[in-house]
Formats: structure tokens, C-alpha cells, sequence
């Protein structure tokens, strides 16, 4: 394997992913390319050479250098030709995937459609890819979101009011519950789980009457929007609420340490299994070993043991 190329979609750490990959390559005096936006990039040949000194000191950046973009062309069977027709061009053996379900979902139809060398880092920050226990990207973003819930909390407590604080997560509750128990909160509502609004505002009403002055409330955005679910609470309890959507601050930031080593693992990896004939794999580990699983099983839906985090964080409460 002689050339290889790289693919991105974003958020904290896939830089380091990139310098991995790029200088695990160099060493075996491989050629690296990488491709802009993404599958738009793939289909329209927007390739850049990478090498060691392109990669200098970008490990502690967010996002990703090589930019990203959805693409519907590569829906049609017409823009998966075209994909595969500049890696053909281009003379590339070999595809790394740094992405998450949609991303890797591409990287399984390369694979297996048109027979294209792929390996898939997964980078999401949703946590929730099957078979991984974390993704690259998902620290940072929880990293993140707990920072601004901290802050939120100082104010909640001082102007004793219930916040209900919108995280990212549109089918997955990962950052949802992990900020929840991190950050001490009394409620969260995911997607994963059904929730009694009537049973939390009876909870809010009665725990107000023993004294109590602040509330802390998370919800993942495929769940509920806060503005909503601040509003039934107003309504039943007749209690002040504020909102805080944090948005997209959740998917940029410096990478943490974790996020870090994690990218710089899955690279190095990647590369070396690259070459040794695997391919329609995603690299993963679990007990601090490295590995790979079938791509087809890593885009299945994971399941999050929402029961637990969710009893523990209404002990902890």
C-alpha cells in the first residue's frame, strides 16, 4: 500500500486522528492525501497532500483541518461512482474514515459495493457508535457541556430558579445523562426513556415546599426542546424557570487529554491494519486494547444502559 487518504466529518480531536494517521504513514514512507468536506469533497476530487510538517501542531485543535460537509450526492448510486472514481484517479489504495454512524455508513458502502480498502475511526460525540466503548470526541463534548452547566449552576443557585439546560443528542441521550451525573442535576430526559412531566413537576412542588431553591433539569434535543419543557413547568408549578440551549459549543473546543490519546491510538492503528489487508472494519478497544469490528456492526443502533445512569442519578440527587 502505497497511498492512502483520509476523510473527515468534526469535532474535538479528529486533528489529532489526522497527525496519527499522517505520521504513522510517513514512517512507512506511505503517501497521504487529504479530502476536503468530507463525501462532497470525495465525489468532486478536492484532495490536498498531507505530510509531517502539515500536521505540525494541530493536536490540540478542534474541529478538523481538512473541513466537512454533508453530503446528498453520495446517497445516489451516481455520486458513489463518482467517489470511487477519484480514488481510482488518484491512484489511492486505501480510505480512512474519521466519523461517526453517516460517515461510516459510506465507508461500509465503498467497502462493500465497490470494493474499496476502508477503515472507519469512530468520531462522534454522541458515543454511539456499537461495539465502541468511546468514541473520539464524546469527552470533549461532555468536557464541555459540564463546564457551562457549572456555571449555569452558580446562577441558578443565586437567583434560586429551575434551569432547564438543552444539550446536543437527536436520537442518543449519551451527553445528556453523562452531564446529568457529572454535574449533580435533579432530572434528565433522553430519548431512550419515557418521563412522568406530571410525576417531576409534583417533585419540583414538593421539594420547593421543604425549602429547596434550585433545580437543575437536562434534556437532550431529540427529546424535548427546553423552551417546551419549561413551559409545563411553569404551568404546573407556577415556579420561574430559565433556559440555556448550549448548541454547538458542544462539538468544538480543544480536545481533552483523553479525546488526545484516543485520536492518536485509533490513527496509528488504523494505518497499521490498513496495511496489513483489513478493510470494511472500524477500529475500536475496550480494556485499553485495540481492535476492529465489522463496520456493519458498528452503524447498527448502540444501546445505552439508561436504567442505571438514571436510577443512579436520582439517588445521587
Amino acid at each position: 500500500m502505497k497511498k492512502i487518504a483520509i476523510l473527515t466529518r468534526d469535532c474535538a480531536g479528529i486533528n489529532a486522528a489526522i497527525r496519527s494517521v499522517v505520521r504513522t504513514a510517513s514512517d512507512y514512507e506511505m503517501e497521504v492525501v487529504g479530502v476536503m468536506r468530507g463525501y462532497e469533497g470525495l465525489i468532486d476530487g478536492e484532495l490536498i497532500p498531507l505530510n509531517r510538517r502539515s500536521v505540525s501542531g494541530i493536536i490540540n485543535r478542534g474541529g478538523t483541518i481538512l473541513k466537512t460537509s454533508r453530503s446528498q450526492r453520495f446517497y445516489s448510486e451516481s455520486g458513489q461512482k463518482q467517489a470511487v472514481k477519484t480514488i481510482h484517479d488518484n491512484s489511492i489504495d486505501g480510505l480512512i474514515v474519521i466519523g461517526g454512524d453517516g460517515s461510516l455508513t459510506g465507508a461500509h458502502i465503498l467497502a462493500t459495493k465497490y470494493n474499496i480498502p476502508v477503515i472507519g475511526i469512530p468520531t462522534t460525540i454522541d458515543n454511539d457508535i456499537t461495539g465502541v466503548d468511546l468514541t473520539l470526541g464524546a469527552d470533549t463534548a461532555v468536557n464541555v457541556a459540564l463546564d457551562a452547566l457549572d456555571k449555569i449552576r452558580d446562577t441558578a443557585t443565586s437567583l434560586e430558579r429551575i434551569f432547564i439546560v438543552e444539550v446536543m443528542g437527536r436520537s442518543c441521550g449519551y451527553i445528556a445523562l453523562n452531564v446529568a451525573l457529572a454535574g449533580g442535576c435533579e432530572e434528565v430526559l433522553v430519548p431512550e426513556m419515557d418521563v412522568d412531566l406530571d410525576g417531576m413537576c409534583k417533585e419540583i412542588q414538593q421539594g420547593n415546599e421543604k425549602g429547596k431553591i434550585s433545580w437543575i433539569i437536562i434534556v437532550a434535543e431529540g427529546k424535548a426542546k427546553a423552551h417546551d419543557i419549561a413551559d409545563v413547568i411553569t404551568k404546573k408549578t407556577d415556579l420561574e424557570t430559565r433556559v440555556a440551549v448550549l448548541g454547538h459549543i458542544q462539538r468544538g473546543g480543544r480536545p481533552t487529554a483523553t479525546d488526545r490519546l484516543v485520536g492518536a491510538r485509533f490513527g496509528n492503528y488504523a494505518v497499521n491494519v490498513l496495511r496489513d489487508g483489513v478493510k470494511d472494519h472500524c477500529v475500536s478497544f475496550k480494556e485499553d486494547k485495540l481492535f476492529t469490528i465489522p463496520l456493519s456492526v458498528a452503524i447498527q443502533p448502540k444501546k445505552i444502559d439508561v436504567d442505571s445512569y438514571y436510577r443512579l442519578i436520582k439517588i445521587l440527587t
